[in-house]
C-alpha cells in the first residue's frame, strides 16, 4: 500500500513539474528542481509512512479452531475509522486532482503560447489542437482514478478477507490497484507521439548495439 501511494504521488509530483516547466520556459532551473525532486521524494516517503501505519498495527488474525478458518479482524475507534477514511480518499484524489490540473495548465499555456507566435489560428483553434495533440496527458488519471475506484470503496468498509468465505471482492479491489503499475507504457507511452518515437529510436539503438556485440563474439 505504501508503494503504490509513493507511486500516486510521484506521478503527481511528475505532472506538476511538467507543468512548471512550461509556464517558466527558459526560465526553469533544471538543477534547482533535481534537488528539490530529491527531498520532495523524502517527505512524501515519510508522509505516506506516518498516514498508513496505523493500518497494519490495528489489524489482527484470529484462528477460529472450531469453524477452521482465520479472521482478520481490525479494531479501529469511532476517531480512528473516520481518520482512515479521510486519508484514503485523500490519498486518492488528491493525486489524481494533481494529474488532472497540471495536464489542463500545460495545454492552456501551450495554446496561448503558441497563439502568439503562430496568429493565423486564433486562441480557440490552437486550444482545440493542444487538446487532441496532448489528449493523453489528460486521459492517463482518469483511467487511473476509474482503475483506483474498487481500492477506494472497499477501505470505506473498513473490512477484511476472511480466508475462505467471500473472498472475492477482497481480492478484485487489491489486485486492481496493481493494474496503473502495469500500464504505464499503454497510457503514457503508446498515445504520444514523442514519447512513443523516443522509445522507437531507444529500441532501434538497443538492437544494434546487441547485434554489434554479438557480431564482436
Amino acid at each position: 500500500m505504501i508503494f503504490l501511494r509513493l507511486y500516486d504521488w510521484l506521478n503527481a509530483c511528475i505532472s506538476l513539474e511538467r507543468a512548471i516547466t512550461i509556464r517558466k520556459g527558459i526560465y526553469f532551473r533544471k538543477e534547482k528542481g533535481k534537488d528539490k525532486a530529491k527531498w520532495v521524494i523524502i517527505i512524501l516517503f515519510i508522509l505516506i509512512i506516518s498516514t498508513t501505519i496505523h493500518d497494519p498495527i490495528h489489524r489482527h488474525l484470529i484462528d477460529d479452531i472450531e469453524e477452521q478458518r482465520t479472521w482478520c479482524i481490525v479494531n479501529y475507534s469511532e476517531f480512528l475509522r473516520i481518520y482512515n477514511l479521510i486519508i484514503d480518499f485523500c490519498h486518492c484524489i488528491i493525486p489524481f486532482s494533481i494529474n488532472v490540473i497540471s495536464a489542463l495548465i500545460i495545454i492552456i499555456t501551450v495554446a496561448r503560447k503558441r497563439s502568439t507566435t503562430q496568429s493565423h489560428l486564433s486562441y480557440k483553434q490552437h486550444l482545440h489542437k493542444q487538446f487532441h495533440e496532448l489528449k493523453h496527458i489528460l486521459i492517463s488519471p482518469i483511467i487511473f482514478i476509474i482503475l483506483a475506484l474498487p481500492r477506494l470503496i472497499i477501505s470505506f468498509f473498513s473490512g477484511c478477507m476472511k480466508s475462505i468465505r467471500e473472498p472475492y471482492l477482497f481480492l478484485f479491489g487489491f489486485y486492481s490497484s496493481f493494474i496503473p503499475l502495469t500500464l504505464v507504457f499503454i497510457v503514457f507511452v503508446l498515445p504520444s507521439k514523442t514519447y512513443k518515437k523516443e522509445f522507437n529510436n531507444s529500441m532501434n539503438r538497443f538492437i544494434l548495439s546487441t547485434r554489434h556485440f554479438l557480431q564482436m563474439k
